[in-house]
């Protein structure tokens, strides 16, 4: 059988040993001399010979396995301490290895990329079987890349454990490659490698302070940018957060002249069970007790995380809490989107004629082509009962009614979709947003946070798409003018947001024209989110650098 590849430093033999499950190929050591590892002397005088059997790469659709033959040689200098020593093929194999350093290489490939469990699927597949322990050993082991020392970078975190514990991916903007990851996002972590990297000229960076503190300690000389889409998301997350505290007031507002709300089909979505409306009940009393409580600790001058670790809450429920003039309660939910409503209008007409049997309607729908259950159909028609059925149960609609009132056409969106709506262009909404909008500019504050949301937003897209509103030195004056003026707002939220660009302004001023963001980063940290669920969350940041790293 003639093998058609060849074997570094080795010569094949002729003969090849055919087994049910693999191949067993025997070779020779080209070299007729061995050198010594202690003293280097060169030697010819052979001790004796015995068979090293590694595995290799397969051979077609077979597990192949090298039969090497190694012979042992004296030493022949007196000197030296060593009397015999063996011949190694150095390219071949690694000392006292089981399997050759291109098989290591194969299997390492496919960990890299395929993770350990799923690398181990796979190399058995590819005839090259191993362990999954065995293919994170080897992926570990990957040297790591000498890359040229980056000169722009994009920093943003990662959760190593969402919620509890983060770290730091650095990415190189030029290249468009991961440069490393750090153990955390504190400040002196990422000033240490700044530090090592003295070369870095500009650092793109979302808006945290541990991060642009850690620039300014780690590479004073480098120029800091603030991510665009950071700017923007902060500054709908500013007027949210005013919303949050102003919507109740908002709610009052009246209907413009002439506006009409659009007609859903459902006018609210099907009636709670008894137990639910009790539980809901009790909940909101429990989280009425914690407002009561947080805006009582507030006005008494006790800090947003003083109040937040003696209640146990989120620092983002206390400070909603703090921030709204009423009792943040849920809107009463809408209709959503169900499979009744194509055959609401017969079911209507139906129960107008005096049909009030659930399951004769749901038969009669189902030869429509219905497709779901009778369960509906029974929700549907007790909210419309009028009169009791046979069983002599009591009628649900009232209370239904009494406990969750419809959804006014006068109702506001959530806080979180009406911010949405401020901060686009006037341009871009639809009439029924536009109508909403319009609604709640009528109050003066609303309107004042409205516009500066809208000014904002224009700027920053504008240099998004490259096209400052005029020169550099313009941008930069608008966006000083800008704050200015926010700083003096009645919203104590859009406000603080400003206080926040004011004291960040060459970064900001920066993002306003420079090309650069880090963007980036954020998408490699969606590539490292899909490595982390390959691994079940569980790899360690040693297995997640060279999973990045070495294949970038």
């Amino acid at each position: 059988m003639t093998i058609p590849f060849a074997v570094p430093e080795c010569r094949v033999a002729h003969l090849v040993e055919r087994h049910d499950d693999h191949l067993v190929v025997p070779v020779r050591l080209d070299a007729a001399t061995g050198c010594c590892p202690e003293c280097g002397q060169a030697s010819r005088s052979v001790h004796g010979r015995y068979h090293r059997h590694p595995a290799d790469l397969p051979l077609s659709a077979s597990r192949t396995t090298l039969r090497i033959e190694v012979r042992r040689f004296y030493c022949l200098n007196p000197t030296c301490r060593r009397r015999t020593f063996a011949q190694t093929p150095t390219d071949l194999l690694a000392p006292r290895a089981r399997r050759t350093r291109r098989l290591c290489e194969a299997r390492a490939r496919v960990g890299r990329a395929c993770g350990g469990a799923g690398g181990a699927r796979l190399l058995a597949h590819l005839h090259m079987p191993a362990s999954r322990a065995t293919v994170l050993r080897l992926v570990t082991h990957l040297p790591m890349p000498d890359a040229p020392a980056p000169i722009r970078v994009g920093i943003d975190d990662w959760a190593i454990r969402k919620g509890s514990r983060y770290g730091t991916i650095v990415a190189d903007l030029d290249r468009r490659r991961v440069v490393d990851l750090l153990p955390d996002r504190t400040a002196p972590t990422v000033a240490g490698w700044l530090e090592r990297h003295s070369g870095v000229a500009l650092v793109a960076r979302d808006r945290s302070t541990e991060y642009a503190r850690g620039a300014s300690l780690g590479a004073p000389q480098a120029q800091q940018v603030a991510d665009r889409w950071h700017l923007l998301t902060n500054m709908r997350q500013a007027v949210e957060r005013w919303l949050q505290g102003a919507h109740a007031r908002l709610r009052s507002l009246p209907l413009l002249p002439g506006s009409t709300a659009r007609p859903a089909r459902r006018d609210r979505a099907c009636a709670r069970s008894t137990t639910e409306l009790e539980a809901g009940a009790q909940s909101r009393m429990r989280w009425q007790v914690v407002y009561d409580e947080v805006r009582r600790r507030h006005a008494g001058g006790e800090p947003l995380l003083g109040i937040a670790r003696a209640l146990g809450l989120a620092r983002a429920t206390v400070r909603k809490y703090a921030s709204a003039e009423t009792f943040p309660a849920r809107l009463p939910h809408g209709a959503g989107p169900s499979l009744l409503d194509p055959h609401i209008p017969y079911l209507a007409a139906r129960i107008d004629e005096g049909c009030e049997n659930a399951m004769a309607l749901w038969r009669e729908i189902r030869e429509q082509g219905y497709p779901g259950t009778s369960r509906q159909v029974h929700r549907f028609v007790a909210e419309r009962r009028t009169r009791p059925v046979r069983s002599g149960r009591k009628l649900r609609c009232a209370k239904a009614c009494a406990s969750e009132p419809p959804v006014s056409e006068a109702s506001l969106p959530p806080a979180r979709q009406l911010a949405w709506l401020l901060v686009q262009p006037t341009a871009v909404l639809d009439e029924g947003d536009a109508v909403v909008v319009s609604r709640v500019e009528q109050d003066d504050t609303a309107q004042a946070v409205a516009g500066l949301a809208r000014r904002f937003t224009a700027l920053v897209r504008a240099a998004g798409k490259g096209k400052p509103l005029a020169d550099d030195q313009d941008a930069a004056a608008d966006i000083v003018a800008w704050i200015t003026k926010a700083r003096t707002c009645e919203a104590s939220a859009i406000a603080t947001f400003a206080a926040g660009l004011e004291a960040d302004i060459a970064a900001v001023r920066a993002a306003l024209t420079e090309p650069w963001s880090s963007g980036q980063a954020e998408g490699q940290v969606n590539r490292l989110t899909l490595i982390k669920r390959q691994c079940y969350g569980r790899a360690g940041l040693d297995l997640l650098k060279r999973r990045m790293v070495v294949a970038a």
